[in-house]
């Protein structure tokens, strides 16, 4: 019997939602043999730009690996440029996120480094992964664009060769989510739910008028806003509990993951009013635990909301937006639909994929 397939997994950026994803791969796929080098999540602009320095002389990279995945924060091309040994390892580059998508905060002095640590790795890598046809459609157009302006010797297909190789596949959610509930959704006196990260690009102050529409409509709710917290919010949040807080649930961040799950499979309605979501792991853990969803008519949500659930987008005039999505949640309340839930998304579905794409870029694991 031969020895299992060595593949070092490089995460540039190790958030959240990306230390959850190689934890299930780890877990999942045991017959491989894995390594990790995983960055801490801070200082963003260093991180995707230096991290090939940060593992510089790092031993695991001097050993003879069959494959590379690296996240999209992995500066691939240069990591391969300065440990040679490693220029011909075929590589995945795993998109959680692209730089040309992403919004602009106003507060990070603006750079195309980022965006172009991405083309670079896209280029150097075997195969592309994106965990939505959204993050991948924009990727791509935001490349195709860019290298639309620069002014000479480029080549005019370089993007149809990483289309060619681009691939999506999602981050999975754990079968343990999909719960057949007991109870019907509250009609009357719906629980919403807002569960996403504290920060501007998903739309806190979209939610405080959100609200203020429902409270003018005299919609009754109950409400509950939690997810992962910095140091510096948007000033929406504190109006949202000051305005609403006879309403609340729950408010911050849930340390103990059973108490969350438990909030996900009692919650009614999970909402996002989100400028920015390349997959949208809050909506589908909330759905796949059979809370209906109001989300914007944008981003990756078309892919995996109902229709009659995506709400139409005002980028541009967030009262307007609002109105939108009162009337749809009103809308929803009075037909009572019953939950759909995001089945192609398990883990149990998805792995069978993980698993393909690996073998097609290095075969069978032993």
């Amino acid at each position: 019997m031969t020895d299992p397939k060595r593949i070092l997994l490089l995460s540039g950026y190790d958030a959240g939602s990306h230390r959850r994803w190689r934890d299930q791969l780890l877990a999942a796929l045991p017959d491989y043999h894995w390594q990790v080098l995983a960055l801490p999540p801070r200082f963003f602009r260093w991180r995707i730009r230096g991290n090939p320095l940060s593992w510089l002389g790092e031993p695991l990279l001097q050993e003879p690996w069959d494959m590379i995945l690296a996240t999209s924060m992995v500066d691939l091309a240069t990591l391969k440029g300065l440990n040679p040994q490693l220029a011909r390892t075929p590589s995945i580059l795993y998109m959680h996120e692209n730089q040309f998508a992403y919004p602009d905060s106003g507060r990070q002095h603006s750079s195309v480094e980022p965006a172009m640590v991405n083309l670079y790795s896209a280029l150097a890598a075997d195969r592309v992964l994106f965990n939505s046809a959204w993050n991948r459609n924009s990727f791509l157009h935001g490349a195709f664009r860019f290298i639309d302006q620069m002014p000479d010797r480029l080549p005019p297909d370089m993007t149809a060769s990483i289309e060619e190789k681009s691939r999506v596949v999602p981050v999975p959610i754990d079968d343990r989510l999909f719960v057949t509930r007991s109870t019907v959704p509250n009609w009357e006196v719906p629980h919403l739910l807002w569960n996403h990260r504290w920060e501007y690009d998903k739309g806190p102050e979209r939610l405080l008028y959100l609200l203020r529409k429902l409270r003018r409509r005299e919609q009754p709710f109950r409400l509950s806003v939690v997810g992962e917290q910095f140091r510096q919010q948007p000033g929406a949040f504190s109006q949202v509990r000051e305005e609403f807080g006879t309403h609340l649930d729950n408010w911050g961040f849930l340390e103990r993951r059973g108490d969350y799950d438990q909030l996900l499979a009692s919650a009614d309605v999970v909402v996002s009013t989100a400028l920015h979501d390349f997959q949208g792991l809050a909506m589908l853990e909330a759905m796949a635990s059979g809370c209906l969803a109001l989300a914007p008519r944008r981003l990756a949500y078309p892919e995996y909301v109902p229709q009659s659930q995506c709400y139409e987008g005002h980028e541009d005039d967030p009262h307007a937006e609002a109105r939108a999505a009162a009337d749809t949640l009103q809308t929803l309340l009075a037909q009572r639909p019953a939950p759909v839930r995001p089945e192609d998304w398990r883990t149990s579905r998805l792995l069978v994929d993980y698993r393909r794409q690996i073998q097609e870029i290095i075969g069978p694991s032993v």
